[in-house]
């Protein structure tokens, strides 16, 4: 353990960061757009839509741009999800659709559909094109509770169809963990906020921010104000080690970190640990690993207990961290905060291993690693008192909103989506699909 911490701002100049921030990936070039595209076999039971979660047409949206009718592929890509450029950029397309390819074979590699679906709708949000209409109002108001993908997407299709919807968010800016919680070289150029943009462009979408429930507003009050009400509040809470010392300087959350990168107008003003220890095996955990890189830290090690093919971060997002300059230690759990001077100073792990049962166990053997700074990623959880405080109970499982195939949660009237509801998947995409099957069902319910 070292006897002085290394943690200051500036360590890399600003033209630095920003060529380490970059665009992870460049969007197609017109003909690299075409030569993709042409490598479709445009299935007529096309796997790939049936991995998608929105259930974009693919092979729909590949022919429009090989016909060169761009405004119509994203049109197609845009009706099933609004949110279609952001999820272009950061959905796991090697695990979804890509995955799906009847092209992904040991001897080729699948269409590039991701980059296809950026290529088609980026000119519509860099020109603002509108290519949905409000329907005429109907006169019934739906109360959306979080600004996030799930919220926008219900706000979005409940316009659509001539509802108003009015959105209450605590931040004071709408996007969710798309403006606060992806790492910067994955949405640069403030997309998450043109996004937003185009989406309240459609009318009909009242957004309060600055405004929290179970503190500015409840439930039971939504309930009585509103014809229905939709729950998208997401994951708020962050999960703890559990050790001693946990609030000692130099111990954060890499939630909070990621959103003070994405909205700090100098990054290097950022204090960066030269030694930074993350623990955790998702995809916040490889965010900051690599941000933490690419603001100048020397040595990023990533830390998990058990294997790299048990981490919810995709493979591809694995290998990228280590192209990058992260290190990758498994099997090891943290066991105690090492601790100089009130900030901490490294991490002592536990070995750890499977047991008969699966579970995992500690072996007994322990070593350390120096660290100026760590970084917890082990997974968000929903605070459930905004929803306790409703005169009626919502029903919820191991900490999450309980609904149905529709989104109806337990109580009229009420539905929920994205991250906050039990057995999501906690991916744009899938918030998304779910604000979008909450609408529908709100106006079937609406109209009745």
């Amino acid at each position: 353990m070292t006897d002085k911490a290394d943690v200051r701002a500036a360590r890399l100049s600003d033209e630095k960061i920003a060529s380490n921030l970059a665009d992870m990936h460049p969007p197609l070039t017109p003909s690299e757009a075409i030569i993709d595209a042409d490598r479709c076999y445009f299935c007529y039971d096309a796997p790939c839509t049936t991995a998608c979660p929105t259930g974009i047409d693919i092979p729909g949206f590949i022919q429009k741009i090989r016909s060169g009718n761009i405004k119509g592929s994203a049109h197609t890509i845009l009706s099933e999800n609004i949110m279609g450029g952001m999820c272009a950029r950061v959905c796991p397309t090697e695990v979804l659709c890509e995955e799906a390819c009847v092209r992904n074979t040991h001897e080729d590699r699948p269409v590039r559909i991701g980059l296809l679906q950026r290529y088609a709708t980026d000119p519509i949000f860099e020109n603002n094109t509108p290519l949905f209409e409000r329907a005429p109002a109907t006169g019934r108001k739906v109360a959306i509770v979080g600004g996030g993908p799930a919220g926008l997407s219900c706000a979005h299709r409940l316009a659509m169809l001539g509802h108003s919807a009015t959105i209450f968010e605590p931040m004071q800016k709408l996007g969710g963990l798309n403006e606060y919680g992806i790492a910067a070289y994955k949405t640069v150029n403030d997309f998450a906020a043109r996004e937003v943009e185009y989406i309240l462009g459609i009318g009909g979408i009242e957004v309060r921010t600055g405004v929290g429930l179970g503190k500015d507003v409840s439930l039971t009050e939504l309930r009585k104000k509103f014809d229905a009400v939709f729950l998208g509040f997401g994951l708020a809470g962050v999960n703890g080690l559990g050790l001693d010392g946990e609030q000692i300087e130099g111990v954060a959350n890499a939630v909070d970190y990621i959103a003070a990168l994405r909205q700090a107008p100098d990054k290097t003003s950022l204090p960066v640990g030269r030694r930074v220890v993350v623990i955790g095996g998702g995809m916040t955990a490889i965010d900051i690993a690599v941000q933490s890189k690419a603001l100048g830290s020397e040595e990023v090690t990533l830390v998990y207990r058990r294997g790299q093919e048990h981490m919810n971060a995709s493979r591809y997002e694995q290998e990228f961290a280590q192209t990058r300059g992260v290190g990758v230690r498994t099997w090891a759990a943290p066991r105690k905060l090492l601790v100089s001077d009130g900030h901490v100073r490294g991490v002592e792990f536990e070995t750890t291993r499977a047991g008969m049962d699966g579970k995992l166990e500690g072996t007994g053997q322990t070593w350390a690693l120096d660290a100026d700074v760590v970084f917890k990623a082990i997974g968000q959880k929903m605070l459930t008192d905004p929803v306790a405080q409703s005169t009626e109970i919502v029903e919820l499982k191991d900490g999450r909103i309980v609904c149905d195939d529709e989104r109806k949660t337990s109580l009229p009237g009420v539905w929920a989506g994205g991250d906050c509801v039990f057995g999501g998947e906690d991916l744009t995409v899938s918030a998304v699909q779910d604000g979008k099957v909450a609408a529908l069902s709100i106006d079937r319910f609406l109209r009745k």
